[in-house]
């Protein structure tokens, strides 16, 4: 187990106090669905100091790291799968995979060239190859809070 997945498990100590982490298994039926979904998610990884951290395309806030890259996919498909598990249980439809977004629509945004230069250090900063789905990506957390 890696220091921060130590600390995430003292973090989850301190949520399941306040009611906000699970303290059992999930209900198997809803493991295995998210198990589904989560295969046909995205996983986005940076490699640091010959360290693997990774997210997901579609959880942008789901983490994990590896000692290898496969160990990392691994790693962040379980912790996706445990928000995906949670959602179900919740009664909530989690996020269609980022490959099956039939994208029609458009919406064109303006933006100074200082604002276009900030928005497009903080999606490669964030892992993302373009603006779009940085701001498809941030707006959609956002409104679904």
């Amino acid at each position: 187990m890696s220091v921060k997945s130590k600390s995430s498990a003292t973090n989850c100590e301190a949520r399941k106090a306040k009611g906000k982490c699970p303290d059992r298994a999930f209900d198997p039926v809803a493991w295995s669905e998210a198990e589904r979904f989560v295969r046909q998610y995205q996983v986005i990884l940076h490699c640091e100091d010959d360290h693997w951290y990774g997210r997901g395309l579609e959880f942008p806030k789901v983490f994990a790291d590896g000692e290898t890259a496969d160990e990392c996919v691994a790693e962040t498909r379980k912790a996706m799968q445990g928000v995906v598990a949670f959602l179900i249980e919740s009664g909530k439809s989690p996020p269609a995979p980022a490959r099956e977004g039939a994208r029609h629509q458009q919406v064109n945004v303006r933006l100074t060239s200082e604002e276009r230069l900030l928005f497009e250090s903080a999606a490669r900063r964030k892992g993302f190859a373009g603006l779009s789905d940085f701001f498809r990506s941030a707006t959609t957390n956002e409104a679904a809070k």
